[in-house]
């Protein structure tokens, strides 16, 4: 079986090196901490799962702490950008490989990508005439993300077959490739085909690529395309709270019988799954209350530090860490054998990050631990909303 990182299991116990530096950090804690040695575990198996000569690039959207993509960098191909923040964090790094994406890319975004050799992935008609204007005669390297008739995969968020700003709509394809060639800047060389976001079926997914493949070549035939580069996007699932996991030995099995057309460099762009399970969010309890016959756990910290359980509306698993220090001169608060909402310090009764978490027992003072945290985290936080203190960041294993 494919190696997987133990913290990718709902509910796994938190490694003593987390427990250690989160137990170094200042009163009251509030921290991510993140793993190194996990993120490298995950791409070498993720990298065993793709075909020979696969282009593994990192989507840096996923976790953009400058640790964590240097560390990632040093172990993928090459970064998957989608702003000018990223590009240049993304030079920064000095990653060999770097392509960028995204549906509202600025004229200076694609000077700066033109300057530093990148491939882009063009999103309208617009965007072409552009990029040509942006280029000043140097030639440029371009795919063609399509939004397709039919995504043909399942995922929590679905980015093609159906109505949405991405990509070029499959049935002005024909026009978009006409303009491009009659914009001597831009060279064509295959397309973009990101389709979901999370999903969780590796053998669907293998079909999905195989599916991809095949349209690519036929789209190219057809349109006059030197295909030499088909990207079809991340999407490798996690799911939070169950024991589902995207299959890598699934979906080594189901790639073993694509035919990579010669020439054609096949990419992916993973982001969610590479850095979630190399990831702690960890918050200090400072309160715990019974309002209505609930108990509440308030912590010190909250959704505009981990976003993603009240964005996706999900109860997130969480493991008590205990802290026997207790600095007053009055009675310890605590809840035994019990269900605690756990929620932050936002004025919102919608910053919850977990409901009716089971307990055996739980302190003021001890330290809530949300694994899986790595990825969508505190990249998608509103992070100054009442000016709270941000969370310590912590990276292990360097």
């Amino acid at each position: 079986m494919t190696d997987v990182p133990p913290a990718a299991v709902p509910g796994a116990a938190v490694p003593p090196a987390v427990v250690e530096a989160l137990l170094a950090q200042p009163r009251p804690v509030c921290a991510y901490v993140y793993d190194a040695g996990a993120l490298r575990r995950t791409v070498a198996a993720v990298r065993a799962a793709l075909p020979p000569g696969t282009l593994l690039l990192y989507a840096v959207k996923a976790n953009g702490h400058p640790g964590v993509v240097a560390a990632l960098a040093r172990h993928v191909d090459g970064l998957e950008v989608a702003s000018g923040g990223e590009l240049q964090l993304a030079a920064d790094t000095g990653a060999s490989t770097v392509v960028f994406g995204g549906p509202a890319k600025t004229d200076a975004e694609l000077s700066a990508a033109v300057a530093t050799g990148t491939l882009i992935h063009v999103e309208s008609l617009l965007e072409l005439r552009r990029l040509a204007l942006a280029a000043g005669g140097r030639p440029v390297r371009v795919a063609l993300r399509v939004n397709r008739a039919d995504a043909g995969l399942a995922g929590t968020h679905r980015m093609t077959g159906v109505p949405t700003p991405f990509g070029i709509d499959e049935a002005t394809l024909d026009e978009a490739v006409a303009l491009a060639r009659e914009l001597p800047a831009l060279r064509p060389v295959g397309f973009h085909l990101h389709a979901v976001s999370n999903n969780l079926d590796a053998g669907a997914h293998a079909a999905y690529v195989a599916d991809a493949l095949d349209w690519s070549v036929a789209a190219a035939r057809r349109l006059g395309i030197p295909l030499e580069y088909v990207n079809v996007g991340g999407g490798f699932g996690v799911d939070y709270t169950g024991d589902e996991r995207f299959d890598l030995d699934a979906l080594r099995t189901g790639l073993a019988a694509v035919t990579l057309p010669p020439a054609v460099t096949l990419a992916f762009e993973p982001g969610r799954f590479l850095v979630a399970a190399a990831g702690w969010y960890a918050a200090e309890v400072l309160d715990l209350k019974r309002t209505h016959g609930r108990w509440f756990a308030v912590l010190r910290g909250g959704t505009h530090h981990f976003r993603l359980p009240a964005a996706w509306g999900y109860s997130h698993p969480a493991t008590v860490v205990p802290v026997d220090d207790w600095p007053y001169p009055f009675v310890r608060p605590e809840v035994r054998d019990a269900g605690v909402d756990v929620v932050g310090e936002l004025c919102t009764p919608r910053d919850v990050l977990a409901r009716d978490l089971p307990v055996t027992r739980l302190r003021v003072g001890d330290v809530m631990v949300f694994g899986n945290a790595g990825g969508y985290g505190w990249d998608i936080s509103h992070h100054d909303f009442l000016r709270h203190p941000y969370p310590q960041m912590v990276l292990l294993g360097q």
